[in-house]
């Protein structure tokens, strides 16, 4: 299975796409970053999310995506932004007949290193270290992309093993 993993922002959304083998090992496909620049109308900049995720989903073909929920912190125009952002992520996944999957920052942080509390370098180690990688994927929100999609994996073995496939 192949899962595009997103961490939806309006400057950056960075992406990542990992997949597993039937028996159970991970591999990185590829992992970047979507970048808008900050002087262009909010239009345009959702639209040139929408064009470059349309691109990579039609070039990678991913079985599904998995997309961060919003955290929403104390700063009401971020968080605006970000939500406008990940509408664009979840509205591109959706066009391409895509299933999506939503997860928390705890679930997601939960998945990767068993506490929900951990601190964004902790996930990234080890993402880093899951998918046997030399350095840490760069940008940070490649690296939180490819979280993502590595929670969607596990919840995805999960549910098969309860449903005993």
């Amino acid at each position: 299975m192949l899962v595009l993993g997103l961490d939806p922002g309006l400057a950056t959304t960075g992406y990542g796409l990992v997949t597993e083998s039937p028996d159970g090992d991970l591999a990185s496909v590829a992992y970047g970053a979507i970048t808008t620049a900050p002087g262009q109308p909010l239009p345009s900049r959702l639209l040139a999310i929408d064009r470059e995720l349309a691109t990579l989903i039609a070039a990678q073909r991913p079985d599904a995506v998995a997309v961060e929920e919003l955290f929403f912190g104390r700063n009401v125009t971020t968080a605006l932004a970000v939500g406008q952002a990940r509408g664009v992520a979840l509205l591109g996944a959706a066009r391409a007949g895509l299933p999506v999957y939503e997860y928390r920052p705890m679930e997601v942080k939960q998945a990767i290193t068993g506490y929900g509390k951990a601190s964004k370098h902790q996930v990234q180690e080890m993402v880093r270290m899951l998918l046997e990688l030399d350095h840490v994927p760069q940008p940070d929100d490649a690296a939180d992309a490819i979280a993502v999609a590595i929670c969607h994996l596990y919840s995805a073995r999960l549910e098969g093993l309860l449903a005993g496939r």
